[in-house]
């Protein structure tokens, strides 16, 4: 392996506006070099034995919901009745079916499994008990050291609350992005202030080991004082974990329709240097009772207790099988994703054919980046991590790249650990892309 970052200059710059465009950096190699041309190398992955020791986690998209929030880019549908979503519980469970005996499955439980939507907390009870009682089926969760579940507020009842814990959720995460009533309402969000409190009596009445809240920093109409109210409310629950992240605008978002509509360039949210002054104080005022930042995004109320499996085993290069419209698989070192829209999804499915739609086997340097940048949303870095795993000494493999960054003030060497500053944490996706290869530097994201 050589030196990544001789061929090409290296220039921190940064729009201070929010603009369209991914800014979040979830993967590497970019999505938009998954090709469909390569599913044959995710069929070939999940005909392979695994690899020793390797985690395996599984992921469930559940693309409904009750109303499209301005600033979603995720795969979601708004207008479907119980017998579409029953079509699609069924079509998911027929995936999970095939999977199963898959070589790759190769005898694991899953070490995690996650709902995401959409609005996995949109579900009846009786769909939920369905839909899980057929997955264990396949795949039993008894196992597992985490099953996380998304909830929109406004959907929650005393009943479905229950049901969600009775399934076995052990984190579950609730969808408040913000407790402004005025905020809500102009980023097209379903739920109003009032649904939060009375879901989050029925959430802490069931005991889950885990109640995680999620903010968004600089949505459209946000002000200091909202932005001050959001985390005094968020305090005052007391959740065992908070997630903030702060607002994008991809292209396929409502917001990036009406800009384009009307013409202008910059979105209309806070800009990021504001975004990160209100993370900044987000984190300051967690840390003043009691919590403790483990990420560019997180704070926990007792980093003992409360885990992100999850993210930290996908951030260290474990299987994860994603099931449902859209979602994302990583098996053997291939990433892949499955149709992202539903009809296609649906028919592959009926034709009893697995969903793929594009893949990407990313060669060992890539491999090596992309745990690189994931791990770098930690805050820190282990140099004998990638040592041992992958054989390179950082700070030689990426001189130029580190160099630059050590040059911003934002990144210090402290013997094993390369630590990053809360100022250089909070701008982390940016950050990153240094450690781009040159033909991804400057390509769309997704």
């Amino acid at each position: 392996m050589t030196d990544t970052a001789t061929t090409f200059p290296l220039v921190f710059t940064e729009d201070h506006d929010t603009k369209a465009g991914n800014y979040f950096v979830s993967n590497y190699p970019p999505y938009s070099f998954w090709k469909p041309e390569h599913t044959s190398e995710a069929i070939a992955a999940i005909n392979r034995e695994p690899l020793p020791g390797t985690p395996l986690g599984v992921y469930l998209h559940i693309p409904f919901c009750r109303k499209r929030c301005h600033f979603c880019y995720f795969r979601v549908y708004t207008d479907k009745n119980a017998a579409d979503i029953m079509r699609y519980i069924d079509s998911a469970i027929a995936e999970i079916q095939m999977y199963g005996s898959k070589p790759f499955i190769g005898g694991r439980k899953p070490r995690f499994v996650y709902f995401g939507g959409g609005t996995p907390s949109y579900l009846s009870t009786t769909q939920l008990r369905y839909l899980v009682d057929n997955m264990k089926k396949v795949l039993t969760w008894d196992e597992a050291e985490e099953v996380t579940f998304e909830c929109e507020p406004g959907t929650l009842t005393e009943a479905k609350v229950k049901v969600i814990r009775e399934i076995g959720v052990t984190r579950l995460s609730l969808g408040v992005e913000h407790f402004d009533e005025r905020t809500l309402k102009l980023n097209g969000r379903a739920h109003g202030a009032s649904e939060i409190d009375r879901a989050y009596g029925f959430i802490r009445e069931q005991g889950f080991p885990q109640v995680n809240i999620d903010l968004i920093a600089g949505m459209m109409g946000d002000t200091d004082e909202g932005w001050q109210f959001a985390i005094k409310r968020t305090l005052e629950l007391q959740p065992d974990s908070v997630t903030i992240y702060q607002m994008e605008i991809p292209y396929n978002t409502t917001i990036y329709k009406d800009m384009q509509t009307d013409g202008h360039e910059v979105a209309p949210v806070a800009g990021w240097r504001q975004k990160r002054a209100w993370v900044t104080y987000a984190f300051k005022q967690l840390e003043a009772n009691g919590y403790t930042v483990t990420s560019a995004y997180t704070a926990v109320k007792d980093p003992i207790k409360s885990k992100f499996v999850y993210r930290d085993q996908l951030w260290t290069g474990a299987d994860l099988i994603g099931m449902g419209v859209a979602s994302f698989s990583h098996i053997g070192g291939t990433h892949f994703q499955n149709q992202h829209n539903l009809d296609p999804y649906l028919e592959k499915l009926n034709a009893g054919e697995l969903p793929i739609y594009r893949a990407l086997t990313p060669k060992p340097e890539e491999q090596l980046i992309r745990e690189l940048i994931l791990q770098s949303k930690l805050g820190y870095i282990r140099k004998e991590y990638f040592a041992q795993k992958f054989g390179v000494d950082l700070l030689t493999h990426f001189s130029q790249a580190f160099q630059a960054l050590f040059a911003t003030g934002h990144l210090s060497d402290e013997g094993d650990i390369l630590r990053f500053d809360r100022e250089g944490l909070l701008q982390v996706d940016r950050l990153v892309h240094e450690l781009f290869l040159p033909e991804h530097r400057d390509a769309r994201y997704a």
